[in-house]
């Protein structure tokens, strides 16, 4: 039996109940390997210690990976630089996603200082709040034209400037949602939005394949992020999915971070093109 340092046994990582029911997953950091040791992690999207990205950086990191993150404006960069030096990353770079020049600043200093990308995350979406707030029906052409620039044809943008610095292959990951395919009230635009992220998910990996450069995206079950905020009645979501996902409970970010770090290490190493879903099983139950 595995002992700790003190020399009694260590708690095993998966436990059973005093019923001999398997306990909810405990982690110990002696039991958790390593996976990404040795590779970098450039990861966009990381705006606050309550996002998705936050916890996907915490788990990349603690399995050993190198974290470049990049922030967008000068009003997130006391923020991201702070949440960096928590983290123990190595490098923090700006990064508007919707201007292409920035982009390839981003790759120039990447090259620059010799820098091979091993994994990607893109954690970015966006929609005027009142496009969320309205029926779909009412959505401008400049609500829906802003929402699909920010949260879909983004990734395809960073994916065409990462994908020379993934010299030996590797992992690009998006995050998406249950509104992209089923209609979720008030998510409107940015359902539509999350449908042309999936689709690209899919023609990006078909293009990257032969790089050996893997494309996935993991649809998490609802957050309290700062972005859910703008959507309209979001607790009733909440309570809705705990009442009703097979698991009963809301997802924790912590699960969307452990997800991240199996399609970003040699584990997920076939798998592309796929949507991976982390919301307790909410997606498979109909009424």
């Amino acid at each position: 039996m595995p002992r700790s340092a003190a020399g009694k046994p260590a708690e095993s990582p998966c436990a059973f109940d005093s019923r001999g029911r398997p306990a909810r997953l405990r982690y110990n950091s002696q039991f958790m390997s390593e996976l990404l040791e040795g590779k970098t992690a450039l990861i966009l999207g990381v705006a606050n210690r309550w996002s998705l990205a936050w916890a996907i950086a915490q788990a990349y990191r603690r399995h050993g990976a190198r974290i470049i993150l990049t922030y967008q404006g000068e009003r997130l960069r006391l923020t991201v630089e702070e949440l960096a030096a928590e983290l123990g990353a190595d490098t923090v770079l700006a990064c508007d996603v919707t201007r292409d020049e920035e982009l390839d600043a981003l790759v120039a200093r990447l090259k620059e200082a010799g820098t091979r990308l091993d994994a990607v995350v893109h954690s970015i979406a966006f929609a005027n709040r009142e496009d969320l707030a309205r029926p779909f029906l009412e959505t401008s052409r400049a609500g829906y034209l802003l929402a699909q620039d920010v949260s879909a044809y983004s990734l395809v943008a960073v994916a065409r400037a990462a994908a020379p610095l993934m010299s030996e292959g590797g992992s690009i990951l998006t995050l998406t949602y249950l509104g992209s395919s089923r209609v979720v009230p008030n998510y409107n635009v940015m359902g539509v939005a999350k449908a042309a992220l999936e689709a690209a998910v899919r023609y990006l990996a078909s293009d990257l394949g032969p790089s050996n450069i893997r494309v996935n995206a993991i649809s998490a079950g609802p957050v309290k992020t700062a972005s859910a905020r703008g959507i309209k009645d979001f607790s009733k979501v909440l309570d809705g999915v705990s009442q009703h996902a097979p698991l009963r409970r809301n997802t924790d970010p912590a699960e969307v971070g452990d997800a991240a770090v199996f399609l970003a290490s040699s584990l997920g190493r076939g798998v592309t093109g796929n949507i991976l879903f982390v919301d307790s099983g909410f997606q498979i139950m109909g009424l």
